[in-house]
């Protein structure tokens, strides 16, 4: 108890497999604390009301019998219940002469030619409802009898009366003999509950020490772990769930490495160009306008790329914190998707892109404008870094019975269907990424994160060799 004790002042919890012994030696000493308190302090009381039972039972068993009319049974039963619960019965005539006896117990009060039976049918008589209960010592034995006794009826009229007599044997000597069988069992079964306990304490505990080992393993990164729950339902739960949190784990520890290499490369091509360009003005184009402007308008470019970049990666990551909430406002969707295509043109017209936009009746919607814009841009410029050689990309807004479907298609060479789920991970970025215009590689998982928010449903279409068709459906449409 001292190690108990000095274990949780020092702040380390007692393992399981001490506690779950612990119980069971616990259990097993109470059992058997409660079966020597009840059969030695107790047994005497419980034979003394076993026996009072009894006889009252016999009494009325018999007294019922009679009243039946069978006299077959009555004197069958008479034999029975005096060899199966050691009782001497008596009946006798109304004159108090015995009628039948019978007399299993050899020290037997009413059959004693020391004592006479009229006492009894007296008592009887005077007693209310002719029945008596009384306890009384044998004067050859001293022992303490139990005498019952009633009137056998028919009617009104007494024709007998029924007289039972029940030795109270004393216990001491029982409980003497109950005590050395208890103290051999107690010896045996406590010796044979330490050795079970122990071993069903080292059986439970089993599977939560791999497990624990194994979970101590994938704390140090090691995402190869194997948990074994064999044993029991909650420790192949347990091990079930850490497998997949191990999963998950290795999926996020991919992305932080994904992270950090498109990270790194999306800043060092700006960050190496805004250098270079720096030290050209600085050493070559410092005093030429021209050139000067021309590098500037370079350097420019590049920070506001890098500028983008660091936006797109706040916005992600406020997005799936929770951190931003919608601001819903009713506005149309066709005028929005017009809007924001408006915005290509000076793209179109510089390098050649086509947008082509297929409207649908004007719809009016109830969404937050701002993000749902940036949903549609993100698609457009992903459909435009994507595109075949043709620079085509086709918009079309179809209203629907349940809302508005978006849909934004471009004709490049499509995505493998095994990498389609994957398309809107964050930090995902296709093998046939191109990099014709501004972009950071997060636009798709901005879309997701936006879509979620909103709860609208989303996915794309994709077919190798002729495109991909991203789409989403907005639900909250005014009726």
């Amino acid at each position: 108890m001292k190690q108990i004790k000095r274990l949780r002042h020092a702040g380390t919890r007692i393992p399981l497999k001490f506690k779950v012994w612990m119980y069971f030696v616990l259990f097993i000493l109470i059992v058997f604390s409660l079966l020597w308190f009840f059969q030695i302090f107790f047994l005497q009381t419980f034979y003394e009301r076993m026996r009072i039972n009894t006889a009252s039972e016999t009494m009325t068993t018999i007294s019922d019998i009679y009243d039946s009319g069978d006299k077959e049974k009555f004197y069958a039963a008479i034999n029975k219940l005096s060899k199966d619960n050691d009782l001497c019965i008596e009946v006798l005539d109304r004159y108090g002469r015995e009628v039948k006896s019978a007399h299993v117990i050899g020290d037997c009060l009413l059959h004693d030619k020391h004592s006479n039976i009229h006492p009894f049918v007296e008592w009887i008589d005077a007693a209310e409802n002719n029945v008596i209960k009384q306890k009384k010592n044998n004067p050859r034995s001293g022992y303490e009898m139990l005498i019952y006794g009633c009137t056998l009826e028919s009617g009104s009229t007494v024709e007998g009366y029924l007289l039972i007599n029940a030795v109270l044997v004393p216990v001491g000597a029982t409980v003497d003999i109950i005590k050395r069988q208890l103290m051999i069992i107690t010896v045996i079964l406590i010796f044979l509950a330490f050795v079970l306990s122990l071993y069903l304490a080292k059986r439970i505990s089993a599977p939560i020490d791999s497990i624990t080992k194994a979970s101590e393993k994938l704390a140090k990164g090691d995402f190869n772990t194997k948990f074994d729950g064999r044993g029991y339902l909650e420790a192949k739960k347990l091990a079930d769930t850490l497998t997949y949190a191990e999963k998950e784990l290795s999926k996020v520890d991919t992305m932080q490495r994904d992270l950090i290499a498109n990270v790194s490369h999306d800043l060092r091509t700006p960050l190496t160009m805004l250098k270079a360009y720096a030290e050209m003005i600085r050493d070559l184009s410092g005093d030429n306008p021209v050139k000067r402007n021309e590098h500037l308008e370079i350097i420019i470019s590049e920070t506001d790329r890098l500028a983008l970049l660091v936006n797109d990666m706040l916005d992600l990551s406020k997005l799936e914190s929770g951190k931003q909430k919608l601001s819903p406002a009713e506005f149309g969707i066709t005028g929005k998707l017009n809007e924001i295509i408006d915005r290509f043109k000076g793209l179109s017209e510089k390098n050649g892109y086509n947008i082509h936009f297929a409207p649908d009746e004007e719809k009016i919607v109830c969404c937050d404008p701002v993000k749902i814009e940036q949903v549609i841009y993100n698609l457009i410029n992903n459909a435009i870094n994507y595109t075949g050689k043709d620079k085509q990309v086709f918009v079309r807004q179809i209203n629907q019975p349940d809302g508005v479907l978006v849909e934004v298609e471009d004709t490049g060479d499509g995505i493998e269907e095994d990498k389609i789920k994957l398309i809107f991970d964050k930090y995902y970025r296709s093998e046939n990424h191109k990099r014709e215009v501004v972009g950071t590689g997060l636009g798709l998982s901005i879309v997701k994160a936006v879509l979620k928010m909103h709860n609208y449903d989303y996915g794309v279409r994709s077919t190798l060799g002729k495109g991909s068709t991203f789409w989403f459906k907005i639900s909250d449409v005014k009726k």
